[in-house]
């Protein structure tokens, strides 16, 4: 619905879950990597209180003053400071240590070098819980090997629109699969002893106005489909929970009773801390009493104010001691507040490595694959060209707080000619010029070199003069640089101003950094015909500096593109690697490969039609180049070991099991979102779910819009047969059984998926089909396996917002069975019954 709600609504949304279902509304207990609904059971070392826990906690609390207390909860400055987001201050005489907050969704963001993990929404892909915990208990072990004791991770939130920024740092468009995975990550994480942050609580979907819009939700919508991976974290017993910047239903997050208090804590008993997200605190009194605990990074609202409200009366100590027992509890849950501190571990850079490998592999996604172009085999493996900034640069991670340093990243290009071996020809053209080249030195009257200036400390360099151009042109500026922002002035104009808050801190994970580390920024100009200026003024700060000033012309450009269409000719397979750099603290602006890359694939595929496009983007994209490809490779941002990876799967090492857990559409109007203002990025600062439940592939479905490729779909170097199958109803749900066989001549990887349509006996809105369960496979040439899902309650059930519980959906409903949620060749009917 698209009107706010009424605070009496609100009250009664948030509020308990109601009438409860058959087992708690989930499935019985299943192992990691069943794709069977329902979690397993978290680690009991971090899920249960430790005896005599209370009594510790009130024994301190009686022993806090005021100000220990509130520096419990708030951030400060870290003395001894790791390159972490933040910092709690203990309160070292009564023995509380501090805590360091590290971020951390797909690897641990500190100053030390660490894994870094494929992106979350590439370990989604493979469609497997297991792997989910093998990830996070990399994550975890890491963070406590490198001096953290909490992780800001997961990201749960869905992927509502695929322009949203953080697409990337996230899992899904669907609410079961983002539950099943968000559990399984958490218990991963904190299997290790490190306190996991589901974040960002709830409805943060996009960067686009995240600090102030206003999202308009209806209950039914938030609890079918954004909430179900928080509850799903909450559940598997996650630590902490970050609330996000934006509204929700006219309130901030992090001031919202009815979201941290009546729904996470009354509704699903949620004990541990709630920290805002980064400058995500509005106030004191609201926040304090709705139940916020921790604010970061300071003490802007928690620190003073908070001391001066709780002696002036507007807020009740009994409100800050609450929040310290939260975080007290919580410490204590994970062995913080013994005395004796469990001895962190070694970091094992080479396990972590093997997981990373073994997920961006198990998470590739072979869209396309026309007249066997992939994998890579005979003379077609011997005569390879190499085409993309990202086949020499490696796409190791997206950019923000998400972004990771690895000890070491491969270039893809090294593993393909490793791959090749001896006798094969491996060629590379860059065909996308990203980094810019050398200035002429005398292109500027006076001249001057900017390709390596060094400023030593202390001292400041200008330089100004004139070029002339003989036509109109379009530039790319790049600047490069270890200090502080050189300024460039294009005939007066600053180039490369300091942006405000995250638009300057995160500038990408590829666009961001050289290949030597330095900082890069870029700017791309039309140039008329004729004079200009160009004046550059460096500081060398207190350390000195090094910068280089470089460009790309129509010229270069239209030489890259020569030589990569050159170099296709002349091999027998073409590997095109193509970009798109997302980041935190923006939103993309076309769904579309940035710069000339479209042009590139098109005349490249052209040229050879045996090309491969590898694709290290961050969410879905519209290709009108598909069709002269012979096969297309999603790897999103693959991590450190994503060269190898993608290696395995060219060459058919590794059959490619991955399968899109998002929709790609055919075109930029065609998406939940598309052409409404009000659904996305908003109006007026408010935004409407007016999608309701049918965000995804539901969507799809429902508007009976045909996508590029739909949710669930991903190929296979064989072939697969669906057959026999069978329903029953069980237990207030439903037990789904076929076969699968693999009738191709190799070994393959499949995702066996279930979808079930809507209860005839509810008159709710409903999805034309639920995802409903799934089961990762790998068989033998002939090999078949009988596959049984049971689909529990909860998935059967819809939110009723005029009981404000879920409901069962009885009555005769069918059951499809297949590769991808428009690829169903199985269906049958059974009755599901209330009792």
């Amino acid at each position: 619905m698209s009107e706010g709600l009424s605070r009496r609504s609100a009250m009664r949304l948030f509020g308990t879950v109601g009438v409860a279902l058959a087992a708690g509304g989930c499935a019985a207990t299943v192992p990691p990597g069943s794709g069977v609904r329902g979690p397993s059971p978290a680690a009991a070392s971090v899920v249960a209180a430790r005896p005599g826990s209370a009594a510790r906690i009130d024994a301190l609390l009686d022993q806090l003053t005021l100000d220990e207390k509130t520096a419990l909860l708030h951030g400060a400055r870290d003395p001894a400071a790791l390159g972490q987001a933040g910092y709690l201050p203990g309160v070292p005489r009564l023995g509380i240590p501090a805590l360091r907050f590290a971020d951390g969704p797909a690897g641990v963001r500190v100053a030390k070098p660490a894994t870094a993990l494929p992106a979350p929404v590439l370990l989604a892909s493979a469609f497997d819980p297991g792997l989910a915990r093998e990830y996070g208990r990399v994550l975890g072990r890491e963070g406590r090997a490198l001096g953290q004791d909490v992780l800001l991770a997961p990201m749960v939130n869905l992927i509502r629109t695929p322009y949203a920024g953080r697409n990337f740092e996230t899992f899904s468009e669907d609410p079961g699969l983002t539950a099943d995975l968000a559990a399984e990550l958490v218990r991963g994480i904190q299997d290790e002893g490190l306190i996991a942050t589901v974040k960002h609580f709830v409805l943060s979907n996009q960067e686009q106005g995240r600090d102030t819009i206003d999202v308009v939700a209806d209950e039914q919508t938030l609890r079918e489909t954004e909430l179900r991976g928080f509850e799903a974290a909450i559940t598997a017993g996650a630590g902490a929970v970050m609330g996000s910047y934006n509204k929700v239903n006219g309130t901030y997050a992090c001031e919202s009773k009815q979201l941290l208090d009546e729904l996470l804590r009354g509704g699903w008993g949620f004990d541990g801390w709630v920290v805002s997200d980064w400058d995500a605190t509005h106030s004191t009194v609201a926040a304090i009493n709705a139940g916020l605990d921790v604010e970061m990074p300071d003490g802007t609202h928690f620190g003073a104010p908070l001391r001066e409200a709780v002696r002036a009366g507007s807020v009740p100590e009994e409100a800050v001691d609450l929040a310290a027992r939260r975080v007290l509890t919580t410490m204590d849950r994970f062995g913080l507040l013994t005395g004796r501190p469990t001895a962190r571990p070694a970091r094992d850079a080479s396990a972590g490595a093997r997981v990373a490998r073994r997920v961006a592999t198990a998470g590739a996604v072979l869209l396309r694959n026309e007249n066997a172009t992939l994998p890579l085999t005979g003379a077609a493996a011997r005569s390879i060209a190499v085409i993309g900034p990202t086949g020499q640069v490696p796409f190791v991670s997206g950019g923000g707080s998400a972004h990771v340093v690895p000890d070491r990243a491969p270039a893809p290009l090294t593993a393909i000619r490793q791959r090749a071996g001896n006798g094969a020809t491996v060629r590379y053209a860059l065909g996308e010029d990203v980094y810019g080249r050398p200035l002429p030195v005398n292109l500027l009257a006076p001249a001057a070199d900017l390709d390596d200036r060094v400023i030593g400390p202390g001292r400041r360099w200008s330089h100004e003069g004139a070029f002339s151009l003989p036509a109109d042109d379009e530039w790319t500026l790049v600047v490069h640089y270890t200090g502080k922002r050189p300024e460039v002035r294009l005939d007066g104009e600053e180039l490369f101003p300091v942006r405000q808050g995250v638009a300057e801190y995160f500038a990408g994970g590829l666009l961001g950094t050289a290949p030597d580390g330095r900082a890069v920024r870029r700017r791309t100009l039309a140039l008329a015909a004729g004079p200009h200026r160009l004046a550059v003024t460096a500081e060398g700060g207190e350390e000195g500096q090094r910068f280089r000033l470089r460009h790309a012309t129509k010229a270069s450009r239209a030489a890259d593109l020569a030589e990569a269409v050159k170099i296709a000719k002349a091999a027998r397979s073409v590997v095109l690697f193509a970009y798109e750099d997302a980041t935190e603290g923006r939103d993309r602006t076309s769904l579309e490969l940035p710069g000339g890359q479209s042009r590139l694939i098109e005349e490249v595929a052209a040229a050879n039609p045996r090309t491969a496009v590898v694709l290290n983007t961050s969410s879905s994209t519209v290709m009108p180049w598909l069709s002269r490809t012979g096969a297309v490779l999603q790897m999103y941002y693959p991590g450190q070991e994503g060269a190898g990876a993608t290696a395995d799967i060219l060459f058919g090492d590794v059959d490619p099991g991955g399968r899109l857990t998002q929709t790609f559409p055919a075109d930029e109007r065609a998406t939940p979102v598309g052409g409404d203002p009000q659904r996305y990025p908003g109006v007026g600062g408010r935004q409407e779910y007016a999608e309701g439940v049918h965000v995804g592939h539901r969507w799809y479905d429902a508007q009976r819009v045909a996508p590029l490729f739909p949710f669930g779909h991903g190929l296979s170097y064989t072939t697969w047969e669906y057959e026999k199958l069978s329903v029953r109803p069980e237990h207030r749900g439903l037990r789904v059984e076929f076969t699968v066989r693999n009738t191709g001549r190799r070994k393959g990887t499949e995702v066996a998926q279930v979808y079930v349509g809507p209860s005839p006996e509810l008159k709710l809105d409903q999805p034309v089909r639920v995802l409903a369960g799934y089961r990762r496979l790998t068989l033998a040439p002939g090999e078949a396996q009988r596959v049984v899902l049971d689909i529990d309650a909860r998935t059967l059930s819809s939110w009723d917002p005029a009981e404000h519980a879920w409901v069962l959906g009885s009555g005769r409903r069918e059951v499809f069975a297949g590769r991808s949620s428009r690829d169903l060749p199985l269906k049958a009917k059974a009755v599901v019954r209330s009792r």
